[in-house]
């Protein structure tokens, strides 16, 4: 029997164990998370592990929660950070006691390091729930809307008034876009190049959750997709994708600019700005993805004062 392995066994195990007798020694709740699963948790959890650094992590930094742990991204010199969070909360691996957890898939041994009290974690994180629910109370929580997102980690957490705080902030926000703009007369699309074809969401991310909420009107290529649903159509269906405003954005995390999406589009379609009136009459944004799709009541702020600040400054846009 190879010893390194059967040690790190035997820790992982007693580790587990103890935790788990630390855990239930509190007063719990119940809770089902995605999977229908019916999970005992610590009513008040001081130790939380996040294995999803956009869509778990930061809403919980905004809810005035930091975990112990996250998973998180390594740049190409090997650093790890959380997507979004240092641009979006101010938080960081390099800046908090919040420890790496490791990417695709999770590291169980930092996991047990940790010492977490209760696991948060995804369908899509490569470290499945079965790996890691003897560590501690494990919660599976799928969910790619911000307000959903939210809405579930603040009853598993307690955080409802500090929610309920940001949700009234996004509301005035919206409220002063349908004062300010003509919004049900104006087209808006959001559009991204992708794998030589035009990729669009029925509603992509945070930015596309503002303009529907704001009341903007789609194409009807785009109406058509099923919610939260998406699609790829070719050059040829460029002209049924215009708007009056068309959205485009690039990832700051990978050290993108906009001239980054800007090619990506004339790789698609030559000349593209040429037959996209959006492009042609200069109603064309590029702007961060992160702002544009982190499960962020901060990133949603940010992204509705952009289309406030952008479309409200157009003539074309007044009431």
């Amino acid at each position: 029997m190879n010893f390194s392995i059967f040690k790190k066994a035997v820790v992982a195990c007693v580790t587990a164990a103890a935790l788990t007798s630390s855990v239930y020694a509190t007063d719990t709740k119940t809770y089902t998370d995605s999977l229908g699963r019916k999970v005992e948790i610590p009513t008040d959890a001081k130790r939380i592990v996040s294995l999803h650094d956009m869509v778990l992590t930061v809403p919980l930094i905004e809810l005035g929660i930091l975990p112990v742990g996250s998973h998180g991204r390594t740049t190409d010199d090997g650093t790890p950070f959380i997507r979004s969070s240092k641009a979006i909360t101010g938080y960081d691996f390099d800046n908090s006691d919040i420890e790496f957890m490791g990417n695709w898939p999770a590291d169980v041994e930092k996991v047990v390091t940790a010492k977490p009290d209760l696991i948060l974690t995804t369908s899509w994180q490569g470290l499945k729930y079965g790996q890691i629910e003897n560590i501690a109370p494990t919660l599976v929580i799928n969910s790619e809307s911000t307000i959903e997102v939210f809405d579930m980690l603040a009853e598993i957490t307690g955080s409802g008034a500090q929610l309920d705080i940001l949700k009234s902030r996004y509301a005035q926000q919206i409220a002063d876009i349908k004062r300010i703009i003509d919004t049900e007369n104006i087209t808006v699309n959001v559009i991204q190049p992708y794998d030589g074809n035009l990729y669009v969401e029925h509603t992509y991310g945070n930015l596309g959750k503002v303009l529907r909420d704001a009341g903007f009107k789609f194409p009807k290529i785009v109406d058509d997709i099923a919610v939260g649903g998406d699609a790829s159509f070719s050059a040829e269906k460029l002209q049924d994708l215009d708007a009056d405003y068309v959205f485009v954005t690039y990832r700051t995390d990978q050290l993108q600019t906009p001239q980054d999406s800007i090619d990506g589009l004339e790789k698609v379609i030559p000349g593209f700005c040429d037959y996209f009136s959006a492009c042609k009459k200069g109603r064309m944004l590029v702007m961060p993805r992160e702002a544009a799709t982190t499960s962020s009541f901060d990133a949603l702020s940010i992204t509705a004062s952009n289309v406030l600040t952008h479309i409200s400054g157009n003539p074309y846009a007044k009431k």
